[in-house]
C-alpha cells in the first residue's frame, strides 16, 4: 500500500510560519543547508505519521490540505486561535472516525485537525 510520506507548506514569510507550527504543535523545524529557502519539519518520533517541509515558493503556489492528528480538537482549536490562526469551521463529528475541524495558519493556509474516536478503525 502506498502512503503519503512528505508534505510541503508554502509560505511568503517562512520564519513566521515556522514559529506558528512550532508553537501550536511543538514540531521540530530546522533550516535546510541547501541553496533554497527550505525548512525541514519533524512532526514526531516513533509514531505513525509523516514529516515534511516549509518553503518559500518562487512563483504563486497553491498547496494541498494536510490533516494533523491531535489528542483534543477543542484544545487545539483554541491554540490555533491563540497563535494567530483561524478556525474556519466548528468541530464536526464524523461517525466512526472522530472529531474534525478546518483551520488556517497565520498566512491563511488551510489545514485540518482530527481527534480519532477511540473505536475508530
Amino acid at each position: 500500500m502506498l502512503r503519503v510520506v512528505h508534505f510541503e507548506i508554502s509560505a511568503n514569510d517562512p520564519e513566521k510560519v515556522v514559529a506558528f507550527y512550532k508553537d501550536v504543535f511543538g514540531w521540530e523545524i530546522n533550516k535546510w543547508d541547501g541553496p533554497e529557502d527550505y525548512w525541514l519539519v519533524t512532526t514526531g518520533e516513533g509514531e505513525p505519521g509523516i514529516n515534511g517541509a516549509i518553503f518559500k515558493p518562487k512563483e504563486q503556489f497553491t498547496g494541498t490540505v494536510n490533516t494533523i492528528q491531535v489528542p483534543d480538537v477543542d484544545e487545539y482549536m483554541e491554540k490555533v486561535s491563540a497563535n494567530g490562526g483561524q478556525v474556519v469551521t466548528g468541530k464536526m463529528s464524523i461517525p466512526g472516525v472522530g472529531d474534525f475541524a478546518y483551520c488556517t495558519d497565520v498566512e491563511g493556509t488551510l489545514f485540518g485537525i482530527i481527534q480519532f474516536a477511540k473505536d475508530a478503525g
